[in-house]
């Protein structure tokens, strides 16, 4: 592809960063329509209790108070849709717990919306809230999956016996223990891949609107795609069509994948608008993104693998125990299944049986969060190879470069029927120890321990799945002042889409970013799109934009030959003109869009791409850090990765994205995770008590790319977004494992290793 000065491959920066730095971007929380009423709502305390409302008509009368609701004022109302069940092995299918746009009698977790207030401002619909009585009778609950499946647990559901929601497998299960059986060596590890809350920069919120002339609705909404909202708002929800439905989108504050996820307040404030004829409003505080949001990650997870002597990997079994919280969310039951897809990783293991089961426990529920699944799998499979290199004292690299899949068995068929294309595993590794210093590091080892501290230095390499999902469809235009408009169906929501999708335009059509305007967000105006979720947008969108791109050339060739009385084949765009090729002839783009016969069909290309299969970027994460055993703080000395993206769009944008993974990675290594009491009870409600990662507990990473082409997509683009919170937790954690090891020999150690978790560890592999 020919190198353009604002073109794909170019380190620019972002266009749409003047106007977010100097507040001027357009959030939720900037919308304020004439008339607007404020929406607040009454949650549960309890994990799990019967209620009944004893007043209701104090808060009604309050000043200020328009209404407050009950699930019984919204009864027509349909519940909020799993998108994502799961159907046990034997084919059959759990019964779906219902999600009522409120609780229905019983709430099943702490933050269960049980009543709605809206009033005049946020403070009066707040204490109307206050006000409202209601008389509790708390039951037992449960919140631990391991406790959730005993015998005699509470049930979340009764249609879930043991609160199983479903009950699934990979692979075969009697080939896998006949291997076992056999094997010269079977190495084991259980470890739990903590809970996390998904903090972005912007709270949720969301203003709803009716118009009783046209009886349309408009929601408002921060979100990682509109069209997905419309139509599981409209369809299940309201039970309308879903052309009276707008959902926009402006801009988005961080999204990590819970801004996909529908929740209860977005159809509430849309039916309350209706019925009070004003706009309704509600923007929601930090707790109640605490206790209301959809959550991430939480599993249990036994992996068990069989090597022969020389250490090759035989097979492979996993038993996943996924916390699905109080209700089936959006995807949440297809996160732990799609993690057990990649349970191979980049390793040649030709014998698997992964069974996954999904839990009910009285807690938030969970769903996406960056990685979705693939983070959970790549911790588990890293964390037992590197055990697996310790329990037949083998260098952690050998062990791995002899159980790669190597570049010439690409295409790899894996035993979760996923299919890698290309890939040069070893290769990412090597480069990433190299560029690590790893052969340099006992001697710092050495001088951490003259100095009291230990010193550890750990490796993940990972490989993920990418932009599998549906196709994107869009379009470009020729405005007749000459500058360009895209419209596309993802959603940005930090990554730097305007940025990006401006670039794929410019290498075709040669201008520069400022004249190229990107819509998104918007139902009425973008007809169709999946959003965005999966690292899908670029891999994806991009190459639906070039095809749209060079179709809109083609055109705007055809309406310049007859002004410059040249055959189209004749022409080529240059400097932001289409000229005659090796002559000075041209005419700018504002003059071919007032042509007489520059009709709006010709000055508009519109396009699609459905992706073939999946693109699956790898790399390998390399961390090296340093405790201090008297206080158990972890300090990260070095970071470095080398990553296959396949091709790269823009440096600056990728790098960004690297970056943020990799902080969220080590954020739950180290620092994030929530903690319920027995009783449901969020204890790590507030930033108080729930830690999240400070610049000053992150280091300079060293990142490069080392990239292959993928071959399932027409650029060689592989997905990048969640890439970064994939391979750094297992590098992290590996690290602080070595530097346990190194000292005291055996240890078990689980995410996050706080500084009480590490001092801990010490102690007990002191004491044994």
């Amino acid at each position: 592809m020919k190198p353009m000065k604002f073109g794909v491959g170019q380190a620019v920066k972002r266009v749409e960063d003047p106007r977010l730095i100097t507040g001027r971007g357009n959030y939720t929380s900037d919308y304020w329509p004439q008339g607007t009423l404020h929406a607040a709502f009454l949650r549960s305390p309890h994990a799990h209790a019967r209620f009944s409302f004893s007043d209701l008509e104090t808060a009604r009368g309050m000043p200020g108070v328009k209404a407050v609701y009950t699930l019984q004022d919204f009864a027509a109302l349909g519940p909020l849709p799993c998108l994502a069940p799961l159907a046990n092995s034997d084919k059959t299918q759990t019964p779906l717990k219902p999600c009522p746009v409120m609780a229905d009698g019983e709430a099943f977790h702490v933050g269960d919306i049980v009543a709605m207030a809206v009033a005049e401002s946020e403070r009066e619909a707040r204490d109307a809230v206050e006000a409202i009585g209601v008389d509790w009778e708390p039951f037992d609950a449960v919140v631990d999956v391991e406790a959730a499946i005993a015998d005699g647990a509470p049930l979340v559901f009764d249609g879930a016996p043991r609160n199983i929601a479903y009950d699934t497998h990979f692979g075969d299960p009697d080939k896998t223990k006949a291997v076992f059986a056999k094997a010269a060596h079977v190495v084991s590890l259980k470890v739990v891949n903590n809970r996390v809350v998904a903090n972005f920069m912007e709270t949720r919120g969301a203003i709803g609107e009716y118009d009783p002339r046209t009886k349309r609705y408009c929601l408002n909404v921060g979100s990682q795609g509109v069209h997905g909202f419309r139509d599981s708002i409209a369809n299940e929800v309201l039970k309308i069509p879903p052309e009276s439905l707008r959902v926009v989108t402006y801009d988005v504050g961080g999204g990590f994948g819970t801004k996909s996820i529908l929740h209860r307040e977005y159809p509430l404030v849309l039916e309350a608008a209706k019925r009070l004829e004003r706009p309704v409003r509600w923007v929601g505080d930090r707790f109640e993104h605490f206790v209301g949001d959809t959550q991430g990650r939480d599993n249990v997870t036994t992996a068990e693998m069989a090597l022969d002597e020389n250490g090759k990997f035989l097979a492979l079994r996993v038993d996943i125990l996924g916390n699905l919280g109080a209700y089936l969310s959006q995807f949440g039951p297809f996160i732990p299944y799609l993690g057990a897809s990649m349970a191979t990783g980049a390793y040649d293991i030709p014998v698997l049986h992964a069974r996954v089961r999904g839990i009910y426990t009285h807690t938030t529920p969970v769903d996406a969060y960056r990685g979705a699944g693939r983070p959970e799998a790549a911790y588990v499979l890293e964390r037992l190879v590197d055990l697996c290199a310790r329990k037949l004292s083998m260098p952690r690299e050998e062990i791995r470069a002899l159980n790669f899949v190597k570049p010439s068995q690409m295409p790899y068929h894996t035993q979760t029927d996923r299919t890698y294309d290309v890939g040069d595993f070893e290769g990412a590794m090597r480069a990433s120890l190299e560029k690590a210093d790893y052969a340099g590091f006992e001697k710092r080892a050495e001088d951490a321990k003259a100095r009291g501290k230990l010193r550890g230095i750990g490796f993940a390499s990972y490989i993920e799945c990418t932009a599998w999902n549906d196709n994107e469809e869009g379009s470009v235009e020729l405005s007749r002042d000459g500058n360009f408009t895209v419209l596309i169906g993802t959603q940005s929501n930090g990554q730097g889409h305007e940025t990006a999708y401006a670039q794929v335009v410019s290498q075709y059509l040669d201008v520069p970013l400022e004249r190229i305007k990107v819509v998104q967000g918007d139902t009425d105006r973008v007809k169709t799109g999946f959003g965005t979720g999966g690292s899908r947008s670029i891999p994806i969108g991009a190459v639906m934009v070039g095809k749209a791109s060079e179709k809109l050339v083609a055109s705007l060739k055809e309406l310049a030959a007859d002004k410059l009385e040249a055959a189209p084949a004749d022409l080529e765009v240059a400097d932001g003109r289409i000229r005659i090729a090796g002559t000075d002839r041209s005419i700018s783009y504002e003059e071919i869009a007032k042509l007489p016969n520059a009709t709006p069909d010709k000055l508009r290309a519109a396009d699609a791409y459905a992706p073939a299969d999946a693109t699956y970027p790898n790399g390998t994460h390399t961390c090296e850090v340093e405790i201090d055993p008297e206080t158990g703080i972890v300090r990260i000395e070095r970071y470095t990765v080398v990553d296959d993206f396949g091709f790269t769009l823009n440096p600056l944008l990728l790098a960004g994205q690297v970056h943020g993974g990799i902080a969220q990675g080590i954020g739950q290594a180290l620092h994030e995770r929530t903690v319920f009491s027995e009783d449901g009870q969020l204890l790590t409600a507030s930033f108080m008590d729930y830690c999240m990662p400070r610049a000053d507990d992150l280091p300079n990473f060293d990142f490069e790319t080392r990239n292959i082409p993928s071959k399932t997509n027409p650029l060689g683009l592989k997905g990048a977004g969640e890439a970064g919170s994939i391979g750094s937790s297992p590098a992290v954690m590996n690290a602080v494992s070595d530097a346990l090891w190194r000292r005291y020999g055996e240890h078990q150690i689980d995410m996050p290793a706080t500084p009480f978790a590490i001092f801990r560890a010490i102690r007990e592999a002191a004491n044994t």
